[in-house]
This record gives C-alpha cells, structure tokens and sequence, in this order.
C-alpha cells in the first residue's frame, strides 16, 4: 500500500517529510522519495527499499524548500527500483500517486508520439508528463489539472508540485483516499 505525504511549512521539509513517512512504515512499500521546491526549482531523492536508505541519501545530499511530498511505493506497474520510485517529476512538475491509471499505456503512446522521454514504467510517470504538456497549452494551473484528470480512466490521489506556484501544493482525488 502506498502512503502519501505533503507539507508547506515555513521551514525546511526534508527532515519532517521523512519522519511523516515513517509513520506510514507499517504500510509494505519498496521504495520511497521525497521532493521539494526550492528557488524556482522542484528537486527530489529517491531510494530503492526501506525508508533509512532515503534518509542516508538525504543525509548526504540534503533537500531544500518549504513546500514538499513524499511517497512510500509498493510496485504495482514496473519493478521496485530507484526509476519507478515516486515522486516522477518533469522540470515543471512533480507528482506522488496512489492508485492505478488504467489507460496509461494509451497515454503513454500518445505523450511518446508528442516527444515525451519516460524513465520510468510507472503509470505515475505518464501523469507527470501529461500534466506537465497540458501547462504548455493552458494558461491556467487549475484547469490544466482538470483537463489532465478527466483524461485518466482509474482510481487516483495525487499530491502535485508546481516549479512555478513554489508556495503551493495540490492534492487531488478520484476513487482512492487521500
């Protein structure tokens, strides 16, 4: 089962994203991330297994931002690896997700043929990159989700980071908890 965490504080997040993850640790997960915008910039760590090997990573690489997400994965589309470990992320978005989209590879097809590179097999990835084209054609934030999530046939509980909109953070559900 997958745990979803979001926080828009007024101080760092990294440390206090981790310790909220830990209280899903009871969850069975394979891997787990966090991330966080910083100066314009959306930046993250991933880890493949329990929680303690995100917390060396961001021990050694530490994460900026007062506004974030964190996410504990059980594999469901692609293998328990640091590629398939959420948050997925454009350089305009980044996204958590618990559920399933059911027509991601009919998405992922089509964001293929628009150019979109994938990195991931996650249907949360597919998320990312059509979110992040639909900012390309909407001027507004709130209707680009909304067009985003009426293409998804599924359950779903998204928490989104937008590069632009730094002190914000979306959350959004359809069919899953949030």
């Amino acid at each position: 089962m997958c745990g979803i965490i979001g926080i828009i504080g007024s101080a760092p997040v990294a440390s206090r994203l981790i310790d909220g993850l830990k209280r899903l640790e009871y969850r069975g997960y394979d891997s787990a991330g966090i991330a966080a915008v910083h100066q314009g910039v959306i930046d993250r760590r991933r880890a493949q297994g329990k929680l303690v090997n995100l917390q060396k990573i961001v021990e050694q690489q530490p994460l900026e931002g007062f506004v974030g997400i964190g996410h504990t994965r059980w594999a469901t589309h692609g293998a328990p690896t640091e590629s398939n470990a959420h948050p997925h992320m454009t350089h305009k978005v980044a996204l958590v997700h618990n559920g399933i989209i059911e027509n991601h590879d009919q998405l992922r097809a089509q964001l293929i043929a628009r150019g979109y590179v994938f990195a991931s097999e996650t249907d949360t990835e597919v998320i990312a990159h059509l979110l992040h084209h639909e900012l390309n054609d909407t001027p507004s934030i709130i209707q680009a989700i909304r067009i985003t999530l009426h293409q998804l046939i599924g359950a779903y509980s998204l928490g989104i980071l937008i590069r632009t909109h730094a002190d914000h953070l979306f959350a959004v559900r359809s069919g899953s908890p949030l």
